[in-house]
């Protein structure tokens, strides 16, 4: 229904994992495009997610000192600060030792735009998504998709 899935797999056998993939999508109405296909939809970062309540402006200078390149408040309140990869152990660093703990703390495929799931189409999507993280070879699903629950 118009998100992207990108699937991260480490394989000793390309063509079983291909198979496998290939399977998960048609078998949960998906299409498999080829390698890359949806890549632009997506940059690769380093996300840390910080609680609500934490001190936003005194995060806000560590993250920046250190080097991170967003830092956003979400609708929950809570404090999401984004880093280029190889920033992001430093910009951890930094902020742990000015005692800010992340709840969320990786290097990550964050998705340019979300699209909203809901209902039957949320629950075909989340169908999908365990269907692709449940095979063998998968070491990490990211998607446009936004599952409301």
């Amino acid at each position: 229904n118009g998100a992207a899935v990108m699937v991260d797999c480490m394989t000793d056998n390309k063509t079983r994992t291909v198979a496998e993939v290939r399977h998960a999508f048609s078998k949960n109405g998906g299409n498999l495009g080829t390698d890359g296909s949806v890549s632009f939809l997506f940059t690769h970062c380093g996300q840390m997610i910080f609680a609500p309540g934490t001190d936003e402006n005194g995060l806000m200078e560590v993250a920046l000192d250190a080097g991170a390149e967003d830092i956003s408040t979400n609708d929950d309140g809570s404090i999401e600060v984004i880093t280029a990869p190889h920033d992001f152990v430093t910009v951890k660093q930094a902020l742990e030792a000015a005692g800010y703990k992340p709840e969320l703390a990786e290097v990550t495929m964050k998705p340019a735009n979300e699209v909203s799931f809901t209902g039957d189409d949320a629950a075909k999507m989340q169908k999908l998504l365990d269907a692709l993280e449940n095979l063998d070879d998968v070491q990490e699903v990211y998607t446009t998709a936004s599952i409301e629950e």
